[in-house]
């Protein structure tokens, strides 16, 4: 081998190490980010035998979720029946608003991150997904969508938790 084949081989071993390591980097959410099944600030998912009722939720590129303020009691299971109505990816995350805020700066570094949590749902055009909520603390808790402007552009709601 003469040094200019060397030195390429040397250069497709680094840039290959780079990129398998900013593919575990976007990764997806069940690793690394502390959650899981126990209750949260938010509740904690829900099973569908459980579930009071069901909410019907559109998301579109209006960037807007119908409805946006949602009203559930202290206790109560909701199955969130999400649609993407719009022509691109959408998404539905339920969370504190210090929560989504962080989530959403993940998303700007890595906006192709794929969720595998109970509380989030990303969806493609025409799709449709679940939620299944137990919202065990009376409050509020936010959602929003977090793809790269959707949230700045105003995709967010808020369920109102009312007091058993």
């Amino acid at each position: 081998m003469n040094v200019h084949t060397t030195a390429a081989h040397r250069l497709i071993a680094v840039i290959t190490l780079c990129l398998s390591g900013a593919a575990f980097a976007g990764g997806n959410h069940a690793g690394g980010h502390g959650h899981d099944e126990a209750e949260s600030a938010i509740g904690k998912p829900g099973t569908a035998a459980k579930a009071a009722r069901t909410i019907a939720v559109e998301m579109s590129d209006t960037m807007r979720y119908t409805p946006s303020d949602i009203q559930v009691k202290q206790g109560e299971t909701v199955r969130f029946v999400i649609k993407n109505v719009g022509k691109v990816k959408h998404e539905l995350s339920l969370g504190t608003e210090k929560e989504l805020l962080e989530h959403l700066e993940q998303m700007k570094k890595f906006p192709d991150m794929e969720h595998d949590e109970p509380s989030k749902v990303t969806l493609a055009p025409g799709k449709q997904g679940e939620i299944i909520w137990q919202f065990t603390k009376a409050g509020t808790v936010n959602f929003a969508c977090l793809m790269p402007g959707h949230y700045e552009a105003g995709m967010k709601g808020a369920v109102k938790v009312s007091r058993k």
